[in-house]
């Protein structure tokens, strides 16, 4: 992996953390804030998009009009099981559960059929993560309300990080097929995921069951939580860009764990903005997490 190629992974990880922090802002209302604000980010590429298009350097074509909606799929299930991760467990285990199983996933799928072959060093290093994980999640007996509550939060946790990291890891390999194999414009390709995002929720917020409530929550997130909406509609599709960008120019069984060093970050941040407990040991595992990520990087 290249200088330029680390750098861009890293800033993405940075961007993803913060956008993360502003999306456990909002709480409660999981569908209508996925879909307010990947609705945003799809008006916000649409002009780029645009421009591609009649720029003759790229085509529209049936090929990428369904990897992209594939990609929307596995999106939308991450994004929602996100959300709904955040308001059942906290944000310190739920984050580098996600982000530490998502790369382990991935790398398994490119050793078994894609037919990459990492070193000892990444397969140590992929160990090393899951060991970082456990360490993460660790809360010792009785602090903060008793080891009852604090197991009970932790299992929700795993079980919620656990579930995400498995669509991360889903369109991970998808979007790295797509970007590699069907497209050579990752930013054209995300501006048709993200409107067929767009399209798929705005459909579901008004056919399936709670469409009233939803769409209640959805008015109620347009006007009191601007902020957190256009932070993550903005941050959210950059730090992907720039991981899509990346993808073309490296393994994805490399590109994958590196991006994972945002789980630094959001470790940080939910203890400086949500004054979640524990913060040694969770940093501790965060640590051992980058140094696992480091060894599949350096591999």
């Amino acid at each position: 992996m290249t200088p330029a190629v680390l750098g861009l992974v890293l800033f993405a990880s940075v961007a993803h953390a913060l956008w993360n922090i502003a999306a456990k802002s909002v709480s409660g209302k999981g569908y209508a804030f996925v879909l307010a604000y990947h609705g945003l980010s799809a008006i916000l590429l649409a002009p780029i998009a645009i421009w591609l298009l009649a720029s003759v350097t790229h085509e529209f074509s049936p090929s990428l009009l369904g990897a992209a909606a594939l990609s929307a799929i596995f999106h939308i299930a991450y994004s929602v099981s996100l959300q709904s991760g955040y308001d059942h467990a906290p944000l310190g285990v739920v984050y580098p559960t996600a982000r530490g199983v998502g790369p382990i996933i991935t790398i398994i799928i490119a050793v078994l059929f894609l037919g990459e072959r990492p070193t000892p060093p990444e397969t140590i290093g992929a160990f090393v993560v899951i060991a970082g994980i456990a360490v993460v999640t660790v809360r010792p007996k009785g602090a903060g309300g008793g080891h009852a509550t604090s197991s009970h939060g932790v299992g929700r946790g795993l079980a919620w990080g656990g579930l995400i990291g498995t669509f991360i890891a889903s369109y991970t390999l998808w979007d790295d097929f797509s970007v590699n194999h069907i497209t050579d414009s990752p930013l054209l390709y995300f501006a048709v995921s993200e409107a067929c995002v767009a399209i798929i929720m705005a459909l579901g917020i008004v056919t399936i069951p709670g469409g009233p409530s939803r769409r209640a929550d959805f008015r109620s997130i347009v006007s009191g939580h601007k902020r957190a909406l256009v932070t993550v509609a903005i941050l959210s599709p950059l730090a992907y860009l720039l991981v899509l960008f990346a993808m073309q120019q490296a393994p994805v069984s490399l590109v994958a764990p590196v991006r994972e060093t945002s789980i630094i970050v959001g470790t940080l941040l939910a203890w400086w903005f949500f004054g979640e407990k524990n913060i040694a040991m969770k940093l501790t595992g965060a640590v051992v997490v980058v140094a696992g990520i480091g060894l599949i990087a350096l591999g």
